[in-house]
């Protein structure tokens, strides 16, 4: 996630593929990019070859100074960094205990006290952030910034695993998993299901929080209201219905991730407002 926020929120042109994290092909995959061995990788103009998030976002911000990936006021960029690093290298009682999940949120989850004591170091250092940079925006620095790609994974834990009811927190992770780019990664990786879950646990689970959530199902069949996908401009060859209204895509992919969150997508949106 935090690879594809940092490229897709700056404005920075990129290509993105798909490994098999759970398929058990990843490997094999990963071995013409060595010695990359975890996700994300990223290949550079120039051929080189970044296998840590952190490596990637201090390269980016090299490579494109007018993206402004940090805030541009040294005091604010210096602890920008820090909170950047720090996620980068700690909170491992949070990253080790609650997974990673974007397909529910869990009831009644159950935390560890060093859990808690992450939250709590989370708890200080976003309202540190907020309360000394933070006024002229809704992100941790008023704008967005690395900081927010990096704390965006930390933002859906909180919720997945219901693990704050601090005012303040939650408003900023409405916010972060509210963000178009977070809900199209995540409508992106719901077109993809394991058996068994990845991640499970021993508690009730409930639907993961998306505002204004269009009604939408994959139909079999058209006609629909648009002859070619509103992403590719190929010929329409699978139909979802959406929110009542049938439109096509060139693909099963194309349609899913539409189908996950039609309105995460500016392209699709576009296509509706048009017919």
């Amino acid at each position: 996630m935090r690879g594809w926020l940092m490229l897709e929120n700056f404005n920075l042109p990129f290509t993105s593929t798909m490994l098999g994290l759970y398929s058990g092909t990843m490997a094999d995959e990963l071995a013409p990019l060595s010695p990359a061995r975890t996700v994300p990788v990223m290949t550079t103009p120039s051929g080189g070859i970044l296998t840590d998030s952190l490596a990637m976002a201090e390269t980016l911000h090299e490579a494109h100074p007018d993206a402004r990936l940090y805030p541009i006021d040294a005091q604010a960029r210096a602890l920008a960094r820090s909170l950047v690093c720090e996620m980068h290298s700690g909170f491992s009682a949070l990253r080790g205990e609650c997974g990673m999940n974007l397909n529910n949120i869990w009831l009644d989850y159950s935390a560890s006290d060093a859990v808690f004591a992450d939250v709590e170091r989370i708890t200080t250092l976003w309202s540190m952030a907020r309360e000394r940079f933070g006024s002229e925006g809704p992100w941790l620095f008023g704008a967005y910034s690395l900081a927010d790609v990096f704390y965006a994974p930390v933002a859906c834990r909180l919720v997945t695993y219901g693990l704050t009811n601090n005012p303040q927190l939650i408003a900023y992770c409405d916010t972060a998993l509210a963000h178009p780019a977070l809900r199209r990664w995540r409508a992106m990786g719901q077109t993809q299901s394991y058996d068994p879950f990845p991640y499970p646990q021993d508690c009730a689970s409930g639907d993961w929080p998306i505002p204004d959530l269009m009604p939408a199902q994959a139909v079999s069949g058209g006609p629909s209201e648009n002859d070619t996908c509103p992403y590719s401009g190929d010929p329409v060859t699978h139909f979802a219905k959406i929110d009542g209204r049938v439109f096509g895509f060139c693909n099963a992919f194309c349609r899913d991730k539409t189908v996950n969150d039609p309105a995460a997508w500016p392209k699709f949106i576009a296509l509706w407002n048009a017919h």
